[in-house]
């Protein structure tokens, strides 16, 4: 496994990941949840990925029971949650949801008790919120920080400029700042990360937790022959990530990138990881497997990389054709 410091932070996390947002509870039971987090564990896996909002409650839950079971020493994994749309769905009341002090400090609290942990490594602001002045959330995570409830504050789907603002306020009441960014990114989804973010990346630096790096499982090429049965598109209630993904146009493409991969004797998932990780923005890639094949597929893109030479990545840019052009200054 291959290490990689989160932002300017001292925290080193694997450049692989795990996750557990759609399978943790809708997909996987707690036995092959335990099973795909020893797998990862095993081959170096460090840093576990939740949220409040996934399964409502019931993924971290889950997580907490297997951490609580494996006894792995605490100083050896790294663990998160993300508070913003709270747990109860549409039982939520007012100050159940948001980036407010309140709902920061009492999701902290709840998410401690779901995972069975006496801290949370990182801590996100799972989106930015509208209804809560920056300064109130940026007091908000310093305090949880001081408090030793939580070590690491970030953001989730910020924009640049509300990253840098926090920064700002941050450096103006001498609080510590986000330290790190998940952003959705893969061969589809790149602005953020390649021309939104560079210049936070070259000022106040930021390390990133990327999810969905196979575009939730499109890019495996598993939906290049049509909807597989217990695949998370076919999910009630996930209707929308696939009115989001399933187009022609992207499938073309698949395939496309599909039949690059088996000339290079890798799988597509393998591929458009190893695409991923292979900027040097991106600090960790979350990965979401609920088959053990699957998930040891997903881990050899550590290996592939070394493929990425500038001629394939040249032909990868030729397939997809979305590269976002920069400004010119």
């Amino acid at each position: 496994m291959e290490y990689r410091r989160l932002g300017n932070s001292g925290l080193q996390v694997s450049t692989l990941s795990f996750g557990s947002w759609v399978s943790f509870s809708k997909q996987i039971n707690d036995k092959v949840a335990e099973e795909l987090m020893s797998i990862a564990y095993d081959k170096g896996v460090n840093f576990f990925d939740n949220a409040e909002i996934y399964a409502l409650g019931e993924s971290e839950k889950m997580m907490g029971r297997i951490l609580k079971k494996k006894k792995w020493e605490r100083s050896s994994f790294v663990v998160s949650s993300k508070a913003f749309w709270g747990w109860r769905g549409k039982d939520n009341k007012p100050n159940q949801t948001g980036c407010s002090r309140k709902h920061l400090l009492e999701a902290c609290d709840e998410a401690l008790k779901r995972l069975q942990v006496e801290y949370l490594d990182l801590y996100f602001c799972h989106r930015p919120d509208k209804n809560t002045p920056i300064e109130e959330t940026v007091w908000a995570m310093n305090h949880l920080i001081q408090q030793g409830k939580i070590l690491y504050w970030g953001t989730s789907e910020w924009s640049g400029v509300e990253i840098m603002e926090a920064h700002r306020v941050a450096h103006q009441y001498r609080l510590i700042g986000p330290t790190m960014e998940q952003p959705q990114y893969n061969l589809f989804e790149r602005d953020k990360m390649e021309k939104e973010y560079l210049d936070v990346f070259r000022t106040v630096g930021m390390g990133t937790t990327i999810w969905s790096p196979l575009a939730s499982g499109l890019l495996s090429g598993k939906y290049n022959n049509g909807i597989p049965k217990n695949s998370r598109f076919a999910l009630q209630g996930f209707d929308w990530l696939k009115d989001r993904w399933v187009s022609d146009d992207k499938l073309k493409k698949v395939i496309k990138l599909s039949e690059l991969a088996a000339k290079l004797g890798v799988s597509t998932a393998s591929l458009s990881i190893a695409w991923c990780i292979k900027n040097p923005n991106v600090s960790t890639a979350i990965l979401g497997a609920t088959k053990k094949q699957q998930l040891l597929d997903n881990l050899s893109a550590l290996d592939t990389v070394a493929l990425l030479t500038p001629e394939i990545m040249g032909k990868i840019e030729g397939i997809m054709k979305n590269k976002p052009t920069l400004p010119d200054f």
